[in-house]
């Protein structure tokens, strides 16, 4: 965009360090996967150890070389680093190299770059790409690097670095100014789902781990699922009947991954919020990996970092076709709640307990029963109907009307609550008279 690049670069020299100071090393599988994903040809993939990055060139003098080697052995364009490199690093390794350079963060950039599809996905994106652009510009103008005031020397008053360096400043308060607005429109959504109390559950995982193979499978959607890192990026949610509960808002959300980056997260901010408000998490976990212990723990520090790690959640144990003698099953914690649910989203079994699980985790604030009201309170069943908690309807000989109902116990008191002084209210006929509310309390709590 800025400065000259080769245009192709699929072939790849990766390199990964192990650091000493870095209590918990990257996984390289994964990070082999990330290239592939991006459509990198790797020729050759170049291990190291240090202590500590070297601030010059992350790596030392002698790996340099060796790096160095390797590209001119395969005729390789592109080396890959598995780490964040600073921008005068990452111009320090080009110009030793003289090829381009790329780290993890801008590697994740790239595949999210190209699996974006919406409007909102790729305005996401471009933010992200532009803000991390901002700090490497003078690596594609460094002919002009001599260029100053002085007789003879003096210009228009604007280099070309400042000029596009106002002009991506410009262009990231207008994508932000954009998706400011998509973020309010979401809270609208949102907002009109807790009025009428629909429940949302967010699916949330490390990517790959299967999350919309499961939403498919759960709401016969269509959505893109592939076998690649980041294979969904935009936000989709469909409306799923649960039995015995009523409506709920499944979400599928992006993939979390080791070290996402600060700035997609930033970026991503308005689609991961359905996440962070969600009534439900399904954490999805691929428990065919090796580390999926790590695994978890990656995804548990996203969810710190966008303020959902303390929301209700339930572990889903994704891929258990891959393992041998193991069954579907829901796990309980004492007091019989469900805390987690092995299935196989691929074949679909285990679904439906995840589906069960489902229900109970929402529907523990339901009540059900028959509510009787007069013809006079005509206006009370219409709320009822509005807010699909009508099972079934039956009418009296006197005129009263007999409404089967399946709703949340804190919006049957609120509409219940205008009638507790009323002489002809409501009659309420719970189905379990133990566990349900009696008329006298029909109270906002």
């Amino acid at each position: 965009m800025f400065f000259d690049r080769p245009e192709s670069g699929e072939l790849a020299v990766l390199v990964h360090l192990d650091l000493s100071a870095i209590d918990s090393p990257d996984d390289p599988r994964e990070f082999e996967e990330l290239a592939l994903s991006a459509g990198a040809d790797p020729v050759a993939f170049i291990f190291g150890q240090r202590a500590t990055p070297d601030p010059k060139t992350f790596v030392g003098r002698g790996k340099l070389e060796e790096i160095h080697e390797t590209v001119e052995k395969h005729g390789a364009e592109l080396v890959i680093f598995d780490h964040t490199l600073s921008p005068s690093q990452e111009r320090n390794i080009e110009r030793e190299l003289k090829c381009r350079v790329l780290d993890r963060t801008g590697l994740i950039l790239d595949i999210f770059a190209q699996r974006a599809r919406t409007h909102e996905g790729k305005l996401q994106v471009e933010l992200a790409q532009l803000r991390h652009m901002s700090t490497r510009l003078v690596r594609g103008w460094t002919h002009l690097e001599r260029q100053k005031g002085g007789i003879g020397l003096r210009g228009p008053g604007e280099t070309q670095l400042e000029t596009d360096r106002r002009l991506l400043r410009a262009r990231i308060d207008s994508i932000e100014k954009r998706l400011d607005k998509v973020r309010r429109q979401r809270e609208q959504g949102r907002r009109a789902r807790s009025r009428a109390d629909v429940a949302t559950v967010s699916l949330v995982g490390y990517t790959n781990a299967g999350k919309s193979t499961l939403f498919n499978r759960i709401t016969s959607a269509d959505v893109y699922v592939r076998d690649q890192l980041f294979a969904t990026l935009d936000p989709t949610m469909r409306r799923v009947e649960l039995p015995n509960v009523g409506a709920m808002v499944l979400a599928d959300t992006v993939g979390f991954v080791s070290h996402l980056p600060h700035r997609l997260v930033e970026a991503f901010r308005a689609t991961l919020e359905e996440a962070a408000n969600a009534t439900l998490l399904l954490h999805v976990v691929d428990a065919a990996a090796e580390n999926r212990l790590h695994l978890v723990e990656e995804v548990q520090l996203v969810l710190e970092e966008i303020g959902a790690a303390d929301l209700p959640h339930l572990m889903v144990y994704n891929k258990l076709d891959l393992l041998a003698d193991m069954e579907p099953r829901i796990d309980r914690n004492e007091a019989g709640e469900p805390v987690a649910v092995w299935l196989s989203a691929a074949t679909g079994a285990g679904c439906e307990l995840l589906v069960e699980a489902i229900a109970e985790r929402i529907g523990e604030q339901m009540v059900s029963g028959v509510l009787v009201v007069p013809p006079q309170h005509a206006r009370l069943r219409a709320q009822l109907f509005a807010s699909n908690a009508v099972q079934k309807e039956g009418f009296r000989d006197n005129g009263d009307v007999e409404l089967q109902v399946l709703l949340p116990r804190s919006e049957l008191q609120r509409l219940m609550a205008p009638f507790r002084e009323v002489a002809s209210a409501p009659q309420w006929l719970p189905d379990d008279p133990e566990s349900e509310p009696r008329p006298e309390d029909w109270e906002l709590e």
